[in-house]
């Protein structure tokens, strides 16, 4: 994960101390003389003024910093394929959500055997860079194989029931491939 990086140059104070006071004044409903006091009860004594020109000149470098910074993945990941055909072949698209809805990675692959799913597991851990608590698939053999090889330790759920979020990822390509008549 990357850090934050303010130039502290020809400031008083350290970076850490500047992204603070900046963060508090633009996180919450505070005036900059609130944030002042604040500030001066943690032994800080720090104008106003100072604070306004450290948020005019470091919030948009805050700003963009947080834009850009992936959102933390939840702890249960939900693993579906489909059967796509493009040009007479069938083609397995491969979709993993955390429980919070999100899309972690889409993999379009030929195959629907062990070294497919291995490589979207693989590919998943090494990009989020966390193993997840728990995944839950379909009945599909190939995704247990692949769980016991690259992470023994992961708990496993193979149901229909619960792997309704990522099933329901995949509507908006089903809608898509209708109104298309395939791909």
């Amino acid at each position: 994960m990357q850090t934050l990086k303010i130039n502290d140059k020809r400031h008083r104070f350290p970076s850490q101390i500047i992204a603070h006071v900046v963060w508090l004044y633009v996180r919450f409903n505070l005036s900059l003389r609130e944030v002042d006091e604040l500030i001066l009860e943690r032994g800080m004594d720090v104008s106003f003024e100072t604070i306004r020109r450290w948020t005019v000149k470091f919030a948009p470098l805050i700003a963009h910093f947080l834009r850009r910074r992936p959102p933390c993945p939840g702890a249960v990941w939900y693993l579906d394929e489909v059967v796509v055909k493009n040009a007479g072949r069938s083609y397995r698209f491969w979709r993993t959500v955390d429980q919070h809805g999100v899309v972690l990675e889409e993999i379009l692959q030929s195959r629907l055997d062990k070294r497919a799913a291995k490589r979207l597991l693989v590919k998943l851990m090494k990009r989020w860079g966390v193993v997840p608590k728990r995944i839950i698939t379909e009945k599909l053999r190939s995704c247990g194989v692949a769980k016991r090889e690259e992470a023994p330790g992961l708990d496993h759920w193979s149901h229909e029931g619960p792997n309704n979020r990522a099933e329901n990822s995949h509507l908006p390509l089903r809608k898509r491939e209708r109104m298309m008549q395939g791909f």
